[in-house]
């Protein structure tokens, strides 16, 4: 493959276990190896149904849309020696039937995420380095670390509350803390118009 198809590797492709639900995501990198190793097989959305293609179907498929401009601007494609192929955005593998546990990981990044990097108590948006975890009922009072107790924090926010809780700071909470429902990084990409066709299946 041709220089300058990093990025198109490294977006995300959804996967689906044979019964065509979500297990996890990948970088298109790894979903074209399994696609190669014939251990998937593409789920391409069209038109509110879906059309399913094996590896060389796809790329009969991609050329076509190439020669023919039939695509758009969220579309991306790896380009070889011999053939053009665009970036599938879901694959299902035809041999594995588990179905995953539904399990957030509780983590920084999730909660920033879950939380749209926004201070719970001023409301500003702050880059990652900005914010920080802070324990609605403070830990040395029995709070604990979890979901429904954290939330970010601006640095500001974070020292004028201190060990107290809101209603002594007189500070509010912009929203009441809670586990989301799935991988917040998920419902992130789920709001981007070039992963719409995973709507179907989460």
């Amino acid at each position: 493959m041709i220089a300058g198809q990093g990025t198109a590797l490294n977006s995300n492709v959804l996967v689906l276990n044979k019964f065509y639900s979500p297990i996890h995501v990948l970088s298109a990198r790894k979903a074209f190896c399994l696609l190669c190793k014939e251990a998937a097989e593409v789920v391409n959305v069209e038109n509110d149904t879906y059309v399913v293609y094996d590896f060389e179907g796809w790329v009969e498929q991609s050329e076509i849309r190439d020669e023919l401009n039939d695509f758009n601007k969220d579309d991306e494609w790896v380009r070889s020696v011999n053939f053009v192929v665009q970036v599938p955005r879901i694959i299902r593998l035809t041999n594995y039937d588990r179905i995953p546990r539904n399990i957030v990981k509780f983590n920084r990044k999730n909660v920033f995420l879950r939380d749209n990097h926004q201070c719970q108590y001023c409301g500003v948006d702050f880059p990652y380095s900005s914010l920080s975890l802070d324990h609605v009922m403070p830990s040395s009072r029995g709070g604990e670390t979890s979901w429904e107790n954290i939330v970010s924090a601006c640095l500001k926010c974070n020292v004028r509350k201190g060990g107290r809780t809101p209603l002594e700071a007189n500070m509010k909470l912009t929203s009441r803390p809670s586990k989301p429902a799935r991988n917040p990084a998920l419902d992130r990409q789920l709001a981007q118009e070039k992963y719409a066709s995973w709507r179907r299946f989460l």
